[in-house]
């Protein structure tokens, strides 16, 4: 029954996307081409609406009996509702956040998801009391917004979701959360089915509907995944939206560099900088696929490291992702401290 369920919701998505698209047309759900976007002609968005109704119609087909099921489905029809308002009607930042911000107290006051204490690695445990629900709730809507803000290219924000999801996917297998398992899976096939229309050359585009949207349910899916934190288990989630988590983390330093607002809009995001570089549009989401696969190897890689290995390899991976910044730009032209350090030293 669970495969076929996968199999309905990817067919679901397929069928559904061209309906989702006559009907972006027909409302006035597109995206215009202006100085920061790479496409050149108006293009309907609103395809994350496809990808959600597929996935409630996976999730009533199987009814996956946890106690967090409905706060989720609740939560993510008030975030796709914020989407699909924003894709008509461009809703102002405080507008969307607040959107979020009720979404993510479903899931956490409702659903009762958040994290209360981390075990350190070395004894003890740290005890996050009244910063609990905060911090779980910072944690879904900074990821949620991470995942929106690689959605620039054609196939990007769904391939990078879709290799997330596996990775959540095959972690919580390997766990025995096979109810997180069940839901990342129905959520995958239903991407999976809407990136035949949206890798490059896109025919739709998924706009702010599916890419809050995804970006919700993967932030709570690795919430749930790893709700009995340790130090280093909390390490897992990141390294797994590595991708998203850090062109996000880069672009506020870039912004602090450059004294321009955190949340002043730009072109510098990893994508932007790969196309400078002279790569091709399917060339850089084909990169950053692979990236993001690497991630995704890496934190099941992490699982299996010592103690000591882990945080050898977190150094490791740090610095790798410093020497891949500075080569690309993506803080700017003239920041690169480790590449001249090496440099002199050498």
């Amino acid at each position: 029954m669970l495969y076929l369920t996968i199999f309905i919701c990817f067919i679901s998505s397929v069928l559904l996307t061209p309906l989702v698209k006559k009907l972006a047309i027909k409302i006035g759900a597109t995206d215009k081409p202006n100085y920061r976007k790479v496409h050149q002609k108006i293009m309907p968005r609103l395809g994350g609406l496809a990808i959600f109704i597929s996935f409630i119609i996976g999730m009533l087909i199987l009814s996956p009996e946890q106690k967090y099921t409905v706060p989720i489905i609740i939560g993510s029809l008030i975030i796709v509702i914020t989407g699909v308002l924003d894709d008509m009607k461009e809703l102002s930042a405080k507008v969307k956040l607040l959107g979020q911000i009720i979404a993510a107290l479903v899931v956490v006051l409702w659903g009762g998801l958040h994290i209360d204490i981390i075990n350190l690695p070395f004894g003890g445990a740290l005890s996050l009391g009244i910063f609990s629900i905060p911090f779980t709730i910072i944690w879904i809507i900074a990821i949620t917004n991470a995942i929106n803000l690689i959605d620039g290219l054609d196939g990007l924000a769904a391939g990078v979701s879709s290799i997330a999801l596996i990775s959540i996917c095959g972690m919580a297998i390997l766990q025995g959360n096979l109810g997180i398992a069940i839901m990342a899976a129905i959520v995958l096939a239903s991407t999976l089915g809407f990136l035949l229309y949206n890798f490059h050359p896109a025919k739709i585009f998924m706009g702010d509907t599916g890419a809050l949207f995804l970006g919700f349910i993967i932030s709570v899916l690795s919430l749930l995944g790893f709700k009995s934190l340790t130090f280093i288990s909390l390490i897992i989630p990141v390294i797994i939206l590595g991708v998203p988590i850090s062109d996000t983390f880069f672009a506020i330093i870039r912004r602090i560099v450059n004294k321009q607002p955190i949340g002043a809009p730009d072109k510098s995001h990893l994508h932007h900088c790969l196309l400078r570089i002279g790569f091709s549009h399917r060339q850089v989401v084909l990169i950053i696929y692979a990236l993001a696969a690497m991630f995704g190897l890496a934190a099941f890689i992490f699982t299996m490291a010592t103690m000591w290995g882990s945080f050898i390899f977190i150094a490791v991976m740090l610095i790798a992702i410093e020497l891949f910044v500075e080569s690309i730009g993506l803080i700017g032209k003239d920041y690169k401290p480790l590449i001249k350090f090496i440099r002199n030293r050498s």
